[in-house]
């Protein structure tokens, strides 16, 4: 029995793999506004960079996650890593703004390679094994959200390159990372699609891009709610993530370092949560039961964070909030991956990961249309949104399709 439980070498190569490239992503988070700011950007384009992003990423990652398919998962990983090496120079060493787009479009178009890296995961792992793989895969990237931050403000105090500013620096670092990452997938990381089940052919048509698949996504009734509540889920906490960030520096009262130590601390407990709580959790209950569960504590915990303005009270609920938030993304894609079967792993985690994508563009501009209207109100309205695809996540247990039992 622990022969099978144990997860191969090859998920731990995957995992590192897919851990670095969260690192050189996370690096730009906290660089890219001040750097929009340097080439004279309103708030409104520097915030449209990250719709760029998203809208490119919505576009990019069916077509990874299809390809991965069709000619293998380790050539797909390696371009893509290459791709944000590319796309991070460009950023680095952008002389005017629109290249600057470009850089975060092209990022965007290459960055789906999570989907990829979950479809290894599903090749090398047992049913019994994926929720705990998946939140092993979990845990591990978003310990990169907490590495990157602090490291990106460690590239600013570099001595910067000539022709690059200190927050190009971080750029730069960020490109760094990704390619030690496509080394490191194309040294070590062996094929896990069998060759047999390849085509090897590169040429794509229209359907390759998703808008198909989006569009006929709900034919399988229960898949179909996976993915909305994929994006439901995404969106409800892109809409804390940026309301967030002024709640904190202005009814807070709180700087710029503090922000910085509340990101690492809001991942290190996601981190912690996902390695050592989900495991232990799953086997006391049902995917879906946890997965209700751990949605209705969020919106609870997103609605008292208005309640209580005060920086005691955030500090708690932001240790309980970490906890909670790190069960549904890896609980959904352990139900999708049960959901499918193996040959449409690549695919239906590409659709999931567009419906994610849709959901990190939208997410924030509507932030942001709330946060007009008070500070507390994106908060208010994801809270309760958020016990609401609670109720719906119920439906994810009927078994229209004959779906194994979970």
């Amino acid at each position: 029995m622990a022969a099978k439980s144990r997860l191969p070498l090859q998920f731990w190569i995957v995992t590192l793999v897919a851990f670095i490239n969260s690192v050189s992503f996370t690096i730009i988070i906290p660089t890219l506004y001040p750097y929009a700011k340097e080439f004279g950007l309103s708030d409104l384009a520097a915030s449209l960079l990250t719709t760029a992003f998203s809208l490119s990423q919505f576009l990019g990652t069916p077509i990874l996650g299809r390809l991965s398919d069709r000619i293998g998962r380790k050539p797909l990983l390696v371009i893509s890593l290459l791709g944000t090496v590319v796309a991070n120079l460009l950023a680095a060493v952008s002389p005017f703004a629109w290249w600057l787009y470009l850089a975060r479009m092209l990022d965007g178009l290459t960055g789906g390679n999570n989907s990829v890296a979950q479809a290894v995961v599903s090749d090398i792992t047992t049913p019994e094994q994926r929720t705990q793989a998946f939140g092993i895969f979990g845990g591990i990237f978003r310990l990169g959200f907490v590495v990157g931050p602090p490291l990106a403000y460690f590239a600013q105090t570099l001595p910067p390159i000539p022709g690059i500013t200190p927050l190009g620096m971080s750029f730069m670092v960020s490109a760094l990372m990704a390619l030690v990452a496509a080394i490191l997938c194309f040294a070590v990381l062996p094929e896990t699609r069998p060759s047999s089940e390849c085509d090897r052919k590169l040429n794509l048509s229209l359907n390759d891009f998703g808008f198909g698949r989006l569009a006929t996504s709900f034919r399988k009734p229960l898949v179909g709610r996976i993915f909305l509540m994929t994006f439901l889920n995404g969106a409800t906490f892109t809409v804390f993530t940026f309301a967030f960030q002024p709640f904190f520096l202005t009814v807070l009262g709180q700087d710029t370092k503090n922000l910085a130590f509340a990101f690492v601390f809001f991942g290190v407990l996601a981190f912690l949560s996902q390695v050592f709580l989900l495991g232990p959790l799953r086997k006391r209950m049902n995917l879906v039961t946890l997965l209700v569960t751990a949605l209705i504590m969020r919106g609870i915990l997103l609605i008292l964070y208005p309640s209580f303005p005060t920086i005691e009270a955030f500090w708690v609920l932001l240790f309980f909030f970490g906890i909670v938030n790190a069960f549904p993304m890896p609980l959904i894609d352990s139900l999708l991956s049960l959901r499918t079967s193996k040959d449409e792993q690549g695919e239906a985690l590409g659709t999931n990961s567009s419906y994610l994508s849709m959901a990190n563009a939208i997410g924030p501009a509507v932030s942001g249309v709330l946060v007009t209207f008070g500070y507390g109100m994106p908060f208010l309205v994801a809270g309760g949104l958020t016990i609401a695809i609670a109720i719906f996540a119920f439906s994810l247990n009927l078994p229209d399709n004959k779906a194994p039992a979970v």
